[in-house]
């Protein structure tokens, strides 16, 4: 059981690469995914994760209240956030807002974008990752900044040579070196975050602090794996090997809340990425997260979100990106 998994699975990324830029020094942008560049999606993504990857040369990645972060090829960096941020050659620059100077793509493909004064060159690919989950335990728990040298680790230099590969295929007009690049944007950011839980402390709190844990990881597996089981605080403990008491206190401490109302709240957040579908009957998504009547789960899901599920769903089910 891997509860990390559990949770990239049913919250189902779908990265999207959407532009492609050429800087020379100086230069310095403001940056951050907006609705406009979620049209390949279709529709907007309850969550967005953005993303740069450095193909040549080097920038600095600078946040409110966060110290200049340098990145050079190969490196990779995530705002689990989306958090509004400046590229730049170097820090302390000036930045400005290259919408106008950006080339849309007539056809499928990426939009491209050449800016600067002339000097060292950068080149890098941005992307996101949509997230179907709005309040998602995972991201919820990750940095505003998460960066990823691709090329370190035993897989690095596969991976570091693949997206490089796509993204030369990409330059030369290949057949689905789109795709490749979004595939791997996926496989990575499951290894930043795989990467990142090795670093936390030992004291740390929360959701991967959790996840680590022998006895609360074992719990989160089964929550996420069998969610529509008919749980309890009891039931989990007996699986897990501890006592009622000892695994509750456990849980709440690393988590930050009991289980039964972390379940509750996880389930509901699923209801609300399946009513966004469209697809599934309320009574077929209340039994699927595990309620027994499609009363009560009217009224957890009213408790939770202020609506109706029928209601939220005429407001929010297929929500349109921008037309081009």
């Amino acid at each position: 059981m891997d509860a990390l998994a559990d949770v990239l699975a049913t919250v189902r990324l779908s990265a999207v690469v959407f532009l492609h830029a050429e800087f020379t020094a100086p230069w310095c942008i403001v940056a951050k995914v907006g609705p406009e560049d979620c049209r390949p999606l279709g529709v907007l993504p309850a969550h967005i994760i953005a993303y740069h990857y450095v193909i040549d040369g080097q920038l600095y990645l600078e946040l409110a209240d966060e110290p200049p972060l340098l990145l050079t090829a190969g490196d990779m960096v995530l705002l689990p956030r989306n958090d509004e941020h400046r590229l730049a050659s170097s820090p302390k620059l000036r930045p400005v807002t290259v919408d106008a100077l950006i080339q849309v793509a007539d056809s499928p493909g990426l939009a491209q974008l050449h800016y600067g004064g002339g000097g060292a060159a950068t080149h890098i690919i941005c992307g996101f990752l949509g997230c179907a989950v709005a309040d998602n335990p995972l991201l919820a728990t990750l940095p505003a900044v998460l960066p990823l040298g691709v090329s370190d680790g035993l897989a690095g230099s596969w991976v570091e040579q693949s997206f490089r590969l796509a993204a030369a295929e990409f330059a030369a007009d290949s057949l689905g070196s789109v795709t490749l690049l979004n595939k791997l944007a996926e496989l990575l950011f499951v290894e930043a975050v795989r990467r990142y839980l090795a670093t936390l402390p030992r004291a740390q709190t929360g959701w991967l602090a959790g996840l680590r844990d022998p006895f609360v990881g074992k719990s989160l597996a089964l929550l996420h794996s069998r969610l529509a089981a008919p749980w309890t605080t009891e039931a989990l403990s007996r699986e897990v090997g501890l006592s009622r008491s000892a695994f509750a206190e456990r849980f709440s401490k690393l988590i930050g809340q009991p289980p039964m109302t972390y379940l509750a709240h996880w389930r509901l957040q699923l209801a609300a990425a399946r009513l966004r579908d469209g697809g599934a009957s309320l009574a077929q998504i209340a039994y699927a997260i595990g309620y027994e009547s499609e009363a009560a789960f009217n009224r957890a899901f009213k408790r939770e979100f202020g609506l109706p599920p029928a209601t939220w769903r005429k407001q929010y089910a297929g929500v349109q990106a921008p037309p081009a």
